[in-house]
């Protein structure tokens, strides 16, 4: 493995970076103080090629690896959790799911307008009572000739008012056994009838970001529009998790980064007792932590990246990653506002937003708890991948035409 990043990946990364902090940081306290999100962020994100950062160029996408989405996480985080949930829902869980199980038809229909930023896609799994549970999910779909009959609600869903395209599950077999084996995957569009979505409000965290839900009712979705075979929904989503929880991962590597790069400036400005709050041993062990979870945690984002560029397996590791990057990022900010004192109470500073986005990425996509017991099931035995179908594709530059220029 060659942990030196390449001069695509650093353009790459210059650009993600340049756009979130000149477009995006100089108003997000603003948005954030709203709970709204920031109307031109989705277009502007579109235009410059971030939505279809790691999507083939023959399928609109500007034909980067892994990395790269990894990279472009980061910096998103890096100025505030709301754009890089746009790239776990509309890359991660909804894009690579098309470009990993769709047919060469869907992927013209729905993720070339995506790639291209024209189209802006979102992920229906969890429910009113039904999150980590996965398989006790209520929404149904029923064949009748040509079409699914869908009805059923989703909650916590990300973009759920700003996206065209859904990927949603329900359950076709509710009587499976086991439970999950029941599941298919759907792509909904916001245009069918009997679809309808609101917006959630009073979010402790990820305010400038849309959340919400949607609902549908007797929603006919063409045969068509069924990604994969009835019954492989479950293994879809747990595909799109993979790649879910990687973005999640590799934007907590952001916060911690904003928490640490935060603090150190802080440090040099503020100062007791005749000398700067740096110089204080007790505030250099708080750096010292925030720098190894940096540290810690980009290298496994890394591995993940690069595991995912090879074609291999990496649903161990993933889990890993985020685990380990978000539990790091809410201990990151919780310590950066202690450097900060009382200001860092306020927000008059950027580090009490740091902890309330952090707190989420612990919940969503996989409690920690979840990735505990995923890696003690991996550690003891009990735990062991089995092979799918269809296979994340592997990296080739020369079918992926990374030559693309950004923006």
């Amino acid at each position: 493995m060659d942990f030196l990043l390449t001069e695509e990946h650093l353009m790459a990364q210059k650009m993600v970076r340049d756009f979130a902090q000149r477009e995006v940081y100089p108003t997000i306290k603003e948005w954030d103080r709203k709970q709204q999100m920031n109307p031109d962020v989705l277009p502007r994100m579109g235009e410059l090629g971030i939505l279809g950062i790691n999507i083939p160029m023959m399928y609109g996408g500007q034909g980067f690896d892994y990395i790269t989405l990894a990279l472009a996480c980061e910096e998103l985080e890096r100025v505030d959790t709301t754009l890089r949930v746009v790239m776990s829902v509309h890359m991660g869980l909804n894009s690579m799911a098309l470009l990993q199980w769709g047919t060469e038809e869907q992927k013209q229909r729905f993720l070339v307008p995506q790639a291209k930023g024209e189209k802006y896609a979102a992920f229906g799994l969890t429910e009113p009572n039904a999150g980590s549970d996965v398989a006790a999910m209520t929404s149904t779909a029923r064949r009748e000739g040509d079409v699914y009959i869908l009805n059923g609600e989703k909650m916590w869903i990300s973009l759920a008012t700003k996206a065209d395209n859904f990927l949603v599950f329900a359950k076709t077999d509710t009587h499976a056994n086991p439970a999950h084996a029941g599941i298919t995957a759907f792509i909904v569009t916001k245009d069918m009838k009997g679809f309808t979505a609101g917006d959630i409000h009073g979010k402790l965290g990820v305010r400038a970001g849309s959340t919400g839900w949607f609902a549908m009712e007797n929603v006919e979705v063409p045969v068509e529009n069924r990604l994969g075979e009835e019954g492989e929904g479950f293994y879809i989503a747990m595909s799109c998790l993979d790649n879910g929880r990687y973005t999640v991962g590799a934007g907590a590597v952001g916060l911690i980064r904003a928490c640490l790069e935060d603090s150190l400036k802080y440090c040099h400005e503020r100062s007791t007792f005749g000398k700067e709050i740096g110089k204080h041993q007790l505030v250099q062990q708080k750096i010292a932590y925030m720098q190894q979870w940096y540290d810690a945690g980009r290298l496994l984002i890394l591995k993940t990246g690069w595991m995912k560029n090879m074609g291999m397996r990496n649903t161990r590791e993933t889990s890993m990653a985020k685990w380990y990057a978000t539990d790091m990022s809410v201990k990151a900010a919780l310590e950066a506002i202690q450097i900060h004192g009382a200001y860092g109470f306020s927000d008059e500073y950027d580090v009490e937003r740091y902890l309330r986005n952090g707190k989420g990425a612990v919940i969503y996509e996989g409690t920690s708890e979840i990735h505990q017991l995923m890696q003690a099931g991996y550690a003891l035995g009990y735990r062991v991948d089995r092979p799918i179908r269809c296979e994340l594709p592997a990296y080739d530059p020369e079918v992926w035409q990374r030559e693309a220029v950004m923006g």
